[in-house]
């Protein structure tokens, strides 16, 4: 990713907002810890994928940070389904943890619905259990999946009043897409959901003042897909080989094709150094915030 001079001003820095959500949390959990109280986030990994265990480690390292406990649980590929929820079981009893994170994806044999289900909702720090899904629906104060919270920070972080606002969202998950536009339909934006079966696209995309890109698909939007002045948030991480003197390299780029669509827009998110940074960064807010909830702080 290569910044022009001129362009810096058009970039939402990710390392600015996180460090900025981080210091709240330390300075809450610093508080809280006056009363005796840490917050513990248990992490549960299946499986060996290398991208997870590098996620798991950025969480770790995270919560050092701030000042959260951290409990680890490596569990093998063979891990049966019963076992698994046998550990969730005793993690939602356990008072000492206020938080419960499973890594995804699991391995095939693993339904991930059924894993959801059954994590306490208060202790859900992935805010993708159907109770938190449906607070976030109903405006009621939740744990929300923390990739659109940071996004939606970081749009906050460029304009005070997003009220009134064409808001466009590419990608419909219950991760990312769906919660971004109950978030954005919550600041009063204007919100239209657009993915894989819609038709033309782009006479959509072209009309937003806002536009989230969360379908994992590298370079997916170009320059002509975005209107003039826009802002964009690109939530995509896509690990994309190239050639360079002979040799394979890998970088990650979004999903948004950066340096063509910068000229064209007000403001943007880079990848690296955009959304990643403030879905860690709110983990670590939503487990201060279950540990608030639970000890009715």
């Amino acid at each position: 990713m290569v910044v022009h001079p001129d362009h810096h001003h058009k970039l939402i820095d990710g390392r600015v907002i996180s460090a900025r959500v981080l210091d709240e949390v330390t300075e809450s959990i610093n508080d809280i810890k006056k009363n005796g109280i840490i917050p513990a986030l248990a992490v549960v990994l299946v499986g060996d994928d290398p991208a997870s265990a590098v996620y798991v480690r950025n969480k770790k390292l995270m919560c050092d940070k701030v000042g959260i406990n951290s409990l680890e649980y490596k569990l093998e590929s063979t891990t049966t389904e019963t076992e698994l929820l046998e550990l969730i079981d005793r993690l939602n009893k356990d008072d000492d943890v206020n938080g419960i994170l499973v890594q995804f994806p699991l391995p095939e044999h693993i339904n991930k619905q059924t894993i959801i289900n059954f994590i306490n909702p208060n202790k859900d720090v992935d805010g993708l259990h159907p109770i938190n899904a449906g607070k976030l629906m109903n405006g009621i104060e939740s744990l929300v999946p923390c990739t659109p919270q940071g996004s939606h920070i970081m749009l906050k972080s460029t304009v005070d009043d997003l009220s009134g606002m064409n808001a466009v969202v590419i990608g419909r998950s219950n991760l990312v897409g769906k919660p971004m536009c109950q978030l954005l339909t919550n600041s009063n934006c204007t919100v239209t959901q657009v993915h894989s079966k819609t038709r033309n696209i782009e006479s959509y995309t072209k009309n937003a003042d806002i536009l989230i890109a969360a379908i994992g698909i590298p370079k997916f939007v170009n320059a002509d897909w975005v209107r003039e002045g826009s802002i964009v948030i690109d939530v995509g991480i896509n690990r994309i080989t190239y050639e360079r003197d002979g040799e394979t390299k890998t970088k990650l780029v979004g999903d948004v094709d950066f340096n063509g669509v910068i000229e064209k827009v007000a403001y943007i998110t880079p990848v690296p150094g955009g959304v990643g940074l403030m879905t860690v960064a709110c983990l670590m807010n939503n487990t201060l915030k279950a540990t608030k909830f639970q000890m009715e702080l």
